[in-house]
């Protein structure tokens, strides 16, 4: 029997996503872009807020939407292997003990609360199964797996034709024992955090960031106006010492990104190496953000 590949719905999900990335990247940008053209007062706090805010939940948003646009759930003669994101769980076919409907329950099942279109995602006690973990984008389509451990909620698009794969590899029998495997996204972070390069290279690029932000924050205040860039005849432009800000929020975003990079390619023990150089060119990059601040307060206006 040839390896059944069952991706869940992504359509929907993946434009609500994007919709709600779009929306959150927009109020972002308009609150630091009036940032740095606003003097310190109550309308900075308040544009300083919006910007951060609206931007704390953009990598929720965009790694929801990557794991929707990698998820499969593949179901052989061996195993049913479940793909969301960094998440993967490769449960064996012999440790299934039923699959159904979540229509057929007698107990209906609640949601977990932050379900939405497309990351129907989180963990749920019912009343007869007990902990149910749901890894789907639909929840009018849901099948329950149940294993002795836990049972699971998932979402294949076309669950008949899921469940009739199941009935015909579970006829056939096994070829080859597999092994079970869970793989949660923060098992990769606690895998990096006992590499003592890693703690390092990230406690680096941490302590820099807040140091930079308190530092600025302090220099504002003290600096009505600074160098930040040329004018067209080639003059230093002095402009408010409040735009500084982007500053450290351009370095910490750098940062981030340059992380969850890192732990991208941590998963796979040949690729460790770039999750080093990545991790190492954040810590340098925000060390040079630090440095351009000494720099831009040490240029006379």
């Amino acid at each position: 029997m040839n390896t059944g590949l069952f991706p869940p719905a992504k359509r929907a999900g993946l434009i609500l996503h994007g919709v709600v990335l779009a929306i959150l990247l927009a109020i972002s940008a308009w609150g630091f872009i009036n940032l740095a053209r606003t003097d310190v007062g109550p309308n900075f706090v308040v544009y300083l807020l919006a910007g951060l805010m609206a931007f704390a939940p953009v990598p929720i948003f965009g790694y929801r939407a990557y794991s929707l646009a990698r998820a499969e759930y593949i179901l052989d003669r061996d195993s049913l292997e479940i793909r969301w994101g960094l998440r993967d769980e490769d449960i064996p076919l012999t440790d299934i003990e039923w699959i159904r409907s979540a229509q057929d329950l007698t107990h209906p099942l609640g949601l977990p609360p932050t379900s939405m279109p497309g990351a129907v995602l989180g963990l749920r006690r019912h009343v007869d199964m007990g902990l149910v973990e749901f890894i789907a984008s639909d929840a009018k389509n849901l099948l329950l797996v149940a294993t002795a451990r836990r049972v699971y909620a998932i979402s294949p698009s076309n669950p008949h034709e899921f469940t009739q794969t199941f009935a015909r590899a579970t006829e056939l029998g096994s070829l080859i024992p597999a092994q079970a495997k869970s793989v949660y996204p923060s098992f990769v972070v606690t895998l990096a955090w006992e590499s003592g390069l890693a703690r390092y290279l990230w406690l680096a690029a941490l302590f820099l960031n807040v140091g930079l932000f308190v530092w600025v924050s302090l220099l504002i205040p003290s600096f009505p106006r600074v160098a930040l860039g040329f004018a067209p005849d080639r003059t230093v432009a002095a402009v408010p010492s409040v735009q500084l800000i982007i500053v450290p929020l351009v370095s910490t975003l750098l940062a981030l990104t340059g992380w969850a990079a890192g732990l991208y390619f941590y998963r796979w023990e040949k690729q460790r190496v770039l999750s080093f150089v990545v991790w190492a060119s954040s810590a340098l990059t925000s060390l040079l953000f630090l440095i351009a601040v000494l720099f831009i307060i040490s240029t006379p206006v």
